[in-house]
């Protein structure tokens, strides 16, 4: 991992650094569980452009005893005053959405020109208007090809990760930059071509 923080410009904290989960409680996938843990970040900070970009590994656990769940997943945080999202979050859809939609239950925003997108994905918000806005063509053609990731927006930050899913050291350069090219596509920098380079 260490090599992999050079090869990327980043610094490395190999326990992580203290607060960063209370900094990030508000997003969806730090509001659950306990016994949390981050370790393995990879920090990079650019002053000039007030970006600050982490990849990391974050731990967490749901139930006790017999019905212990442990999550473990590599996550992409990005803040960026460039940014300027709605609050949402998107998720694989599974069987139980469906039927808490069938019940009245839960909202999803679908796109009629994405059927594949709306099929693959749960796509939820107050904010439907700003989030439609939000996701461009780009976005959604992206998300269509690649399948069963999580992206979080609000303000000026986004997460992205695969929830329950590790990476490893050899796939982190390629997760950082499908991180990357997700905020170039939220910030009308890059179209879905290719990764380029980030800026």
């Amino acid at each position: 991992m260490r090599k992999v923080a050079e090869d990327l410009d980043m610094d490395f904290y190999e326990k992580g650094k203290y607060g960063l989960i209370d900094y990030l409680a508000d997003f969806n996938l730090f509001s659950q569980g306990h016994n949390k843990s981050i370790k393995n970040l990879l920090i990079h900070v650019d002053g000039d452009k007030g970006l600050d970009i982490r990849v990391f590994d974050y731990r967490f656990v749901i139930g006790g005893g017999k019905s212990t769940q442990v999550f473990k997943q590599t996550v992409f945080y990005l803040y960026s005053p460039e940014l300027s999202l709605p609050q949402f979050l998107l998720k694989p859809e599974h069987f139980f959405h469906k039927v808490g939609f069938f019940l009245g239950m839960k909202k999803d925003i679908n796109f009629e020109f994405y059927p594949e997108f709306s099929k693959q994905y749960l796509l939820k918000g107050e904010q439907e208007n700003d989030i439609r806005d939000t996701f461009s063509n780009d976005v959604l053609h992206f998300f269509t090809i690649e399948k069963n990731w999580s992206l979080e927006g609000r303000n000026n930050s986004l997460l992205f990760y695969n929830k329950g899913n590790r990476q490893q050291p050899e796939t982190i350069k390629d997760f950082h930059n499908k991180g990357q090219l997700i905020y170039n596509m939220l910030t009308n920098k890059s179209g879905f071509g290719g990764y380029g380079e980030f800026v």
